[in-house]
C-alpha cells in the first residue's frame, strides 16, 4: 500500500489541476477543437442534464453557448467548423428520440450557431468523423437495437454513417449485439484511410471499407464472463515504440482495464486492473515523451478517479491522477498551453465539473 501511495503522489506532482467549470450537470463528453481559429485548442462540453451546449475559450476559459434548448445531449463530433450532435437520448429504445443535427457558426463562433436536424435514430450515442475511402463522413453508433430490453439487451445494434451535404443515413452493418458502447476511428493499415473499431457485448470488432463494401473482423470477444457481462465497453489504440496495443474497459461500464497485443495474427488479452467502478472513458497518450503511450481511464463510481497506467519494460503500473473530485465520464489528451507537453481535460458526471490537468513533466 505504501508503494501505491508513493507512485500516486509522484505522478500527481507532475500535473497541475485547473478547474474550468463546476456546474456541468450530467457531464458526459469533452472535445478539444480550435473553434475561434487562434491556434489554441478550446474545449466543448456536453452535459446530459443541461440544455445548453457550451464551449470554453482557451486560455481564459470564458464560456460561450453554441446552442440552447437541447435535452438529452449525449455526443458531438467536430470537423471543418461543423459540429454534429446527438441529443434526445434515453437509455431505453422507445423513449429515445435519437436526434442527429448539424451545427454551423454564423460568422462569430462566440455567438449561437445554426442547428439543422438531419436524422432521428433512437439511442444515437456515439458520433465520430472518419475518412472513409477518401471522403469525410460522420459515423453514428446507436447504443442498442429496437428490440433490446434490460438486462440482456438481446438484439443487433445498427452502425451507420452520413456524408456531409447529403446527410442521408447509410447503413454500415447491424452485426454487433447487445449494448454497442465504444466507437474509435483509426487508420488501421497506415494508408491514410480510416477504419472503425466498435465495442459491444459481442466484443471488439473492426470495420474496414474496401472494394465498395464493408468487412467486419473480430478482434476479440472481450471480457470472458457470460452475457450480459461479456464483451467490451470502450477502446483506445496506443503504441509502445513500434508495437500497437489496444486498451479496453470491460465489460459495459465495467471494472476492468484490459490490454490487447497482437502475436502472429491473434490478439492476446492481458487484464491489468479490476478495481474500477463504473469505468466510462479510456484513452492513450504519450504523457512523458518517451515514445510509449500511457493509458488514461476514468470511472464515474465512487471514489471517482482518473487513473494512469504506464508501461515499463512490458509491465503496467497504476498511478492515480485524481481521486474523489472527478467522476470522469470522458477525458481528452491534447497540448492546451503550447508547451509541447500533452495535457488532459476531463468532465465529471456526478461531480458536475470540467478540469484540465497541466502536464509539468
Amino acid at each position: 500500500m505504501m508503494t501505491a501511495l508513493l507512485l500516486a503522489s509522484l505522478l500527481a506532482a507532475n500535473f497541475k489541476e485547473h478547474v474550468i467549470a463546476t456546474d456541468m450537470k450530467g457531464g458526459y463528453q469533452v472535445v478539444a477543437a480550435d473553434l475561434n481559429h487562434d491556434g489554441k485548442p478550446d474545449l466543448i462540453a456536453v452535459a446530459t442534464q443541461m440544455t445548453d451546449l457550451v464551449w470554453f475559450e482557451n486560455p481564459t476559459w470564458e464560456r460561450h453557448v453554441i446552442a440552447s434548448g437541447l435535452t438529452g445531449m449525449i455526443n458531438v463530433a467536430i470537423s471543418d467548423d461543423q459540429i454534429v450532435i446527438a441529443y434526445g437520448f434515453a437509455n431505453q429504445y422507445a423513449p429515445s428520440k435519437g436526434i442527429v443535427a448539424v451545427l454551423k457558426p454564423n460568422g462569430d463562433p462566440r455567438q449561437p450557431w445554426t442547428l439543422t436536424e438531419i436524422d432521428r435514430l433512437p439511442t444515437s450515442h456515439r458520433l465520430r468523423w472518419a475518412n472513409i475511402d477518401g471522403s469525410k463522413v460522420v459515423v453514428n453508433a446507436p447504443l442498442m437495437g429496437a428490440n433490446a430490453v434490460a438486462p440482456d439487451y438481446r438484439d443487433h445494434a445498427p452502425l451507420v454513417y452520413y456524408k456531409p451535404g447529403e446527410w442521408k443515413r447509410i447503413q454500415i452493418a447491424a452485426d454487433n449485439e447487445g449494448i454497442q458502447h465504444g466507437l474509435t476511428i483509426v487508420d488501421w493499415e497506415g494508408k491514410g484511410r480510416d477504419s472503425i473499431l466498435t465495442c459491444s457485448f459481442s466484443g471488439i470488432d473492426l470495420y474496414r471499407f474496401a472494394k465498395d463494401k464493408w468487412n467486419r473482423t473480430e478482434i476479440s470477444k472481450g471480457n470472458p464472463d457470460p452475457w450480459p457481462k461479456s464483451g467490451t465497453s470502450d477502446i483506445a489504440v496506443g503504441h509502445t515504440g513500434k508495437q500497437r496495443f489496444l486498451a479496453a474497459i470491460e465489460p459495459w461500464h465495467g471494472n476492468k482495464v484490459a490490454v490487447y497485443t497482437e502475436h502472429r495474427g491473434q490478439w492476446q488479452r492481458n487484464q491489468i486492473d479490476d478495481s474500477l467502478l463504473d469505468a466510462h472513458t479510456i484513452l492513450t497518450a504519450d504523457l512523458n515523451g518517451n515514445g510509449r503511450d500511457e493509458i488514461v481511464a476514468g470511472m464515474r463510481g465512487k471514489p471517482y478517479q482518473v487513473v494512469i497506467y504506464s508501461n515499463n519494460q512490458g509491465r503496467w503500473t497504476r498511478q492515480i491522477l485524481d481521486t474523489g473530485t472527478m467522476a470522469a465520464a470522458a477525458c481528452t489528451a491534447i497540448d492546451l498551453n503550447a508547451d509541447h507537453r500533452i495535457d488532459l481535460a476531463c468532465i465529471g458526471s456526478a461531480t458536475t465539473n470540467l478540469k484540465w490537468y497541466e502536464n509539468l513533466k
